[in-house]
């Protein structure tokens, strides 16, 4: 659904637009000399973000929301099966499924279901678009929240089995009173880098608190209590604990899986949100620098050249050991994770652990 182009080289001073129908008619017309240009491609080469481009079709194909998200998500369930999407500058992640058991109190929630399993940070979600694409049978209905700088953190996809008048009847009751396509966007947070990590005892008894843990979710705590970057956290800790392997270990990973049956977790988030697909995968497919789960109910494109390190990292938990494969770009940011099919009480799948030790060392 979501265009896989990333990468895109733009102008080192873009043009300027006075007014969103000048920017809707700038993208109008890279759509007539660019076929297949999606939104965040063509945000890139216009030089302005997406929700801003995306927002300039308000008054035409475009309806600006507003109210809660939380409550927004909650309402989604009567709509009945939806397309979910949630990416990052490398990775895309599609899954169909309900938006049921929705929890989000405070700044924090979760989606929890068999199909659609979402951990959601409500706090990053600033503006929210009903969107109109195409016509016909080739119309396409979403709903599109984006956090303060204008960048995409989740979709929303209407389907042919969608229940259309519920769908109506929720962009109806979030509908904004004002429906100005003038955006006040944020500057993007710049990316910096921190390879730094504890020294000494501290190291010591970082290590020693990541050898005690009970739980996977430990972790994050553990990142915070000893003020230590994640990925800084792999390069420093001990050869028990994590391993670095090849850059193309997901496609390695994907296909093994597809060969086996294994059922594997897949993780792929944002600033707002992290969502996550739980069962087999079956068609593996390289596109260009893309490879590519192609499911009926699940989709991935993972930009393989935009991948700097991967590492096998192993957890303890009160079940035993929990491994992933991590994967990372050259700014350190978390693009992918991985994991055998697990749930709390069971101890992980030795399939799961032999696809991992197949994978080779980084060279």
């Amino acid at each position: 659904m979501e265009s896989q182009q990333s990468n895109v080289t733009v102008a080192e001073a873009p043009p300027s637009y006075a007014t969103p129908a000048e920017l809707r008619e700038a993208w109008n017309e890279l759509r007539r000399t660019v076929k297949g240009v999606r939104a965040r491609e063509a945000a890139r080469r216009l030089g302005v973000s997406e929700a801003e481009l995306v927002a300039s079709g308000i008054g035409h194909n475009v309806v600006k929301l507003e109210g809660e998200w939380n409550k927004l998500i909650a309402e989604l369930e009567p709509i009945g099966d939806l397309m979910a999407l949630t990416r990052n500058e490398h990775c895309v992640h599609e899954r169909h499924g309900h938006y049921r058991n929705v929890s989000i109190d405070g700044p924090m929630g979760t989606v929890l279901d068999e199909e659609i399993d979402l951990r959601v940070f409500i706090g990053a979600w600033k503006y929210g678009l009903a969107v109109i694409e195409g016509e016909g049978e080739k119309e396409r209905r979403s709903l599109q929240f984006f956090d303060g700088a204008g960048t995409a953190l989740h979709k929303v996809y209407l389907q042919p089995e969608s229940s259309r008048a519920a769908w109506d009847a929720l962009v109806k009751r979030y509908t904004a009173a004002d429906q100005s396509a003038v955006l006040e966007i944020e500057p993007a947070a710049e990316i910096a880098l921190d390879l730094s990590s504890p020294e000494g005892e501290t190291l010591e008894a970082f290590h020693a608190g990541w050898r005690a843990m009970q739980d996977t979710h430990e972790f994050f705590g553990l990142l915070r209590k000893y003020g230590v970057n994640r990925l800084s956290a792999l390069q420093s800790a001990p050869a028990d604990l994590v391993q670095q392997v090849a850059n193309d270990s997901p496609r390695r990973v994907l296909e093994a899986a597809s060969a086996t049956g294994q059922s594997i977790m897949v993780f792929v988030g944002n600033n707002g949100i992290i969502q996550i697909h739980t069962g087999p995968v079956e068609r593996i497919v390289a596109t260009g620098p893309w490879i590519n789960v192609l499911d009926p109910r699940f989709n991935l494109h993972l930009r393989e050249d935009a991948v700097a390190s991967a590492w096998i990292v192993r957890k303890p938990t009160r079940d035993g050991v929990v491994t992933s494969l991590e994967v990372y770009s050259a700014t350190g940011e978390l693009i992918v994770q991985f994991f055998g099919k697990r749930k709390p009480g069971i101890p992980e799948q030795e399939g799961w652990r032999a696809i991992l030790a197949e994978l080779p060392a980084a060279s």
